[in-house]
């Protein structure tokens, strides 16, 4: 299918017209071109392969805990399309074999699946997903914190509630110590019992 510029102006053009306003009044008569070029940029990662990203360094001889905190992310909600920003915890535990991978590496893989329509759940899963595909570690850890502007600006209007979701694989979900140091390093408590 593809990114079809021309679509896009029109459909902007379309909008416009329906919500009242006019296409071709002088602050609205470029909005349909940079609105497509927004979308070319912030919806980049549509059909992209993310964990190709994810080169890898062998013989680093490293089998701990690797954790890259606080990657800003920024994603389009594909019910609204309106933003939900935040922030991405990526953590795994290398294979024996000690496969690791450039910690600028990870965040791209979140940009990258950030970068196309997109629910929360499912880009945490992916995130995951890729790492363990590509590095076969013996643990994966991703939590994701997001506000969404559709729940800040419309429907309930609660901003500035964040959404939480995690994905754990392997060793983080087998065990229950490595999890809790995970949490420990983003600054979650560790749960009492």
């Amino acid at each position: 299918m593809g990114f079809d510029r021309a679509r896009i102006e029109e459909g902007v053009r379309l909008l416009l017209a329906g919500v009242g306003d006019d296409p071709q009044r002088e602050g609205l008569r470029e909005t349909p071109r940079r609105v497509a070029d927004m979308f070319e940029e912030i919806l980049a990662g549509i059909g992209r392969d993310a964990a190709p990203l994810l080169t890898v360094i062998p013989g680093a001889g490293f089998d701990e805990m690797i954790m890259v905190k606080d990657i800003p992310l920024a994603s389009l909600c594909e019910h609204h399309l309106l933003p939900f920003v935040g922030k991405a915890h990526v953590a795994y535990v290398p294979n024996r074999e000690g496969r690791i991978t450039g910690l600028s590496k990870l965040a791209r893989v979140v940009d990258t699946l950030a970068k196309r329509l997109q629910v929360q759940e499912r880009l945490t899963t992916e995130i995951a997903d890729a790492l363990d595909a590509q590095l076969a570690p013996r643990g994966v850890f991703v939590m994701l914190e997001a506000e969404h502007l559709c729940m800040g600006m419309r429907g309930v209007k609660k901003p500035g509630s964040i959404t939480v979701t995690s994905a754990v694989r392997g060793i983080f979900k087998e065990n229950a110590a490595t999890r809790a140091e995970a949490m420990g390093l983003i600054g979650v408590p560790a749960a009492r019992g």
